[in-house]
């Protein structure tokens, strides 16, 4: 009876997006069993379907209700916390298909684009009007939809904020197999509940995105990039505060630690001209982008700062343009590439207020220690998003210390995630230190989006759905 009801379930699902467009059995290949997310192996769906249409989305999860069908949402796949690991009797929704950039209006400095478009090809298609989007997550191989369902942030975020403050728009299927518009053009909107919002960093749970609005910038034509080494990490959180009040609004402010930096060096053969004198010393960097339309502006904003990091304790200062900061930024967004080839066991996200980083990275490494742990890492210092590599094979062990480490950072103001998401491997440690009431509340809201239950159970919540 199951095998016959799968049977009509795969047919029905074909005459949706038509029979190539739907992979089961030996056609689902490895690259749609997981994300990359260091922890677990890869599950293979029972389903792939690639939809071309925001109608066949609809369709598709008015199939899945109906037939009690999980639905997992893809992108690219570059997510850490796999909330792109699909349910081993699910249906796995691609969007690579759904990949066209349908408008840049450069009037209203926005692009209309489907989820499936990768920040790559944004970043080319707005360049050529002299825009650009400035999410930047550290792939960009991302896709505009990924960063709607983890509301992904990055480097730029201590300038431009994080997804949510980007994305104006949605169009998004409804588990129902409804079509809705949020928001749209507009900047301000003070007509009812903001759905836009509640749909960004839901992880799949409560729609998904089929076609995006994103905020677009004047792209600044002129850039440079400050490496300040100090002799240890408190020194260099003390200096962030400084920085971002400044005036000068830098557009990166980064922090990577002296063991981060010597391992993105080598796996990325960066070579910063850093005498040796420096570089023995310096036990942690801070990293400043600065940008400006106007050359002689951005000259006066790159004094303004190195001379504050220099009053602040910098053992030296390193002005980077052209190919040299292309080459340090473009290895800092690789640090996780870089923490996996070291054998990294897991990566924490978590984000507090960037003046008790330093409270917040003592005690996490005081955790570590005590469980014969070890923590590296770098972060957005500017928005105190803070990522860790954790060495520490012993799941159960590890498993307690991120536990520790997130309720740490929750008693200084902080969450669980600044931009990875909770996935499906952070949302029992979101569910054990989250207020119960907040919980309950985001479970009725679920229930209201997706009263069947079938949208990426077990994220967020633990999984109910049963076929």
């Amino acid at each position: 009876m199951d095998g016959q009801r799968d049977v009509g379930v795969a047919r029905e699902f074909a005459d949706i997006v038509g029979e190539p467009q739907l992979l089961t059995g030996d056609g689902i290949g490895p690259d749609y069993h997981h994300d990359e997310a260091l922890v677990g192996g890869g599950v293979a769906p029972q389903f792939v379907a690639r939809p071309q249409t925001a109608e066949q989305v609809a369709a598709l999860l008015a199939a899945a209700g109906r037939a009690g069908v999980p639905v997992t949402a893809r992108g690219s796949g570059t997510g850490l916390s796999a909330a792109a690991r699909p349910c081993p009797d699910g249906l796995l929704i691609s969007f690579e298909l759904m990949n066209r950039i349908l408008e840049i209006d450069a009037d209203n400095q926005v692009a209309v684009v489907q989820p499936g478009v990768t920040l790559a090809d944004l970043d080319v298609a707005t360049a050529a009007e002299g825009l650009v989007y400035t999410v930047f997550p550290g792939e960009l191989s991302a896709t505009v939809g990924g960063n709607v369902g983890t509301n992904a942030g990055g480097m730029r975020a201590v300038k431009y904020g994080v997804t949510r403050h980007n994305v104006l728009g949605l169009q998004a299927a409804l588990a129902t197999g409804e079509l809705i518009r949020t928001g749209g053009r507009i900047t301000k909107l003070s007509t009812g509940y903001d759905l836009t919002q509640l749909i960004i960093g839901s992880e799949g749970t409560c729609a998904l995105a089929t076609e995006v609005t994103v905020r677009l910038y004047p792209r600044l034509a002129h850039t440079a990039t400050l490496l300040a080494p100090f002799s240890d990490l408190p020194a260099v959180l003390q200096a962030v505060p400084a920085v971002v009040r400044s005036g000068v609004d830098p557009s990166i402010c980064e922090y990577i630690d002296k063991l981060t930096l010597a391992a993105i060096s080598y796996s990325q053969n960066l070579n910063l001209g850093i005498p040796d004198r420096v570089r023995d010393t310096a036990e942690a960097h801070l990293v400043i982008g600065v940008e400006n339309r106007d050359r002689d502006r951005l000259d006066d904003d790159v004094t303004l700062i190195g001379e504050l990091l220099v009053s602040m304790g910098a053992l030296d200062l390193y002005v980077l343009e052209g190919s040299s900061a292309h080459a340090l930024i473009e290895a800092r967004e690789k640090a996780f590439w870089t923490a996996k080839a070291a054998g990294a066991d897991d990566v924490v996200d978590t984000v507090i207020p960037r003046a008790q980083m330093h409270q917040f990275l003592t005690r996490a490494k005081e955790l570590a220690q005590q469980v014969g742990a070890g923590l590296v890492g770098c972060g957005h210092a500017g928005d105190g998003n803070v990522h860790l590599a954790v060495f520490c094979p012993d799941d159960d062990l590890r498993h307690r210390l991120l536990g520790d480490i997130f309720a740490a950072a929750m008693a200084l103001g902080g969450a669980i995630s600044g931009e990875h998401g909770l996935g499906r491997l952070k949302t029992a440690h979101f569910l054990e230190l989250e207020d119960p009431v907040k919980v309950a509340l985001m479970g009725r809201i679920k229930a209201a989006f997706d009263p069947a239950g079938i949208l990426n159970p077990g994220v967020l919540f633990e999984r109910k759905v049963t076929r």
